[in-house]
């Protein structure tokens, strides 16, 4: 229910001194406050508020105090904090007597930003007509305006839901990053685009070696799809043999011969056998690239420099 001016004054202020009468008219903000249309922001809030249950927020103060809040940098408890004791914050917010204690609860301002919801952008228009009535912008220069990619990124990141379907947008500054799903309770999603490792079978005598890498992947596609286009070692040269999980022949060139000990068990057998159960020596050598080769993190901007980030970490 929407509260009344007698409710919000109270019956003890009669004789004591009115903030108007111990502030400085011309401070910024009493001049700020004379300009703003309280009466058309309180009208168009009006239908968030019941007409059951006990008195709400004065609409003035609500928005006074997160309009403070975002002029000062301060936060929640901040500005709650430097209400009590700046007379100034209080004849923003609508007050007229000095006031000892904080008249609501500091959570109300969680609340209401909640329930402005869309009714938020209210104050960028009020803010726009004043500074419009202050003559510090002309009617002639909103004949023009220029609305450029980062609004339409911050509108989709502010419209899109959890476990939506379709794209979604993850970075700010990185549309191509991907939310990849690892199935591990300790991480089970990570952030960014897939990349190919390629590394020898065999332990070389100084170790395992990274003969090919590619990235990115985009679309998170489905690790069996990857195989065909990172076939190619050093100077062109095709692999003999790959062994690696859910690769099919279809996705990789005619010449490569393919096992797949998940699809190939009973007839695999002696050298092959042998090399299939060297396949989870790859993810020692994917975490080292990760974690000392700067692949787990990369710096470079776009895809070009996923691309080469991925070639420099070999």
């Amino acid at each position: 229910m929407r509260p009344t001016k007698h409710e919000v004054t109270g019956s003890g202020d009669l004789f004591r001194a009115r903030l108007d009468q111990i502030i400085n008219m011309k401070h910024e903000l009493v001049q700020l406050a004379d300009k703003i249309d309280w009466d058309f922001l309180d009208g168009e809030t009006a239908p968030l508020y019941s007409h059951k249950g006990r008195p709400g927020i004065e609409t003035r103060f609500i928005i006074g105090l997160l309009l403070l809040k975002y002029i000062y940098g301060l936060s929640d408890e901040g500005v709650c904090d430097r209400w009590v004791h700046d007379p100034y914050f209080q004849h923003f917010t609508g007050a007229e007597f000095f006031q000892h204690e904080f008249p609501h609860e500091r959570s109300d301002l969680s609340h209401w930003r909640e329930r402005l919801g869309d009714k938020l952008e209210l104050l960028l228009a009020e803010s726009l007509q004043v500074v419009h009535d202050s003559g510090a912008v002309r009617t002639k220069d909103l004949a023009r305006v220029t609305v450029s990619w980062p609004l339409s990124r911050a509108d989709q990141i502010r419209s899109q839901q959890q476990r939506q379907h379709g794209w979604m947008l993850y970075s700010f500054h990185a549309p191509e990053v991907e939310c990849i799903g690892k199935g591990k309770a300790s991480a089970p999603y990570e952030f960014g685009g897939k990349v190919s490792v390629v590394t020898t079978n065999a332990r070389a005598p100084s170790g395992q070696f990274v003969l090919h890498t590619r990235a990115p992947l985009p679309g998170n596609p489905y690790d069996g799809h990857t195989l065909r286009g990172v076939s190619k070692t050093r100077r062109g040269s095709l692999a003999a043999r790959s062994s690696a999980p859910g690769l099919t022949s279809d996705t990789a060139a005619t010449t490569w011969k393919i096992h797949d000990a998940s699809s190939s068990r009973g007839g695999i057998f002696g050298c092959i056998k042998r090399e299939l159960r060297r396949r989870s020596a790859i993810e020692a050598v994917i975490g080292h690239i990760k974690a000392e080769g700067h692949l787990g993190r990369c710096l470079l901007k776009g895809r070009a420099g996923d691309a080469a980030n991925a070639i420099l970490s070999r």
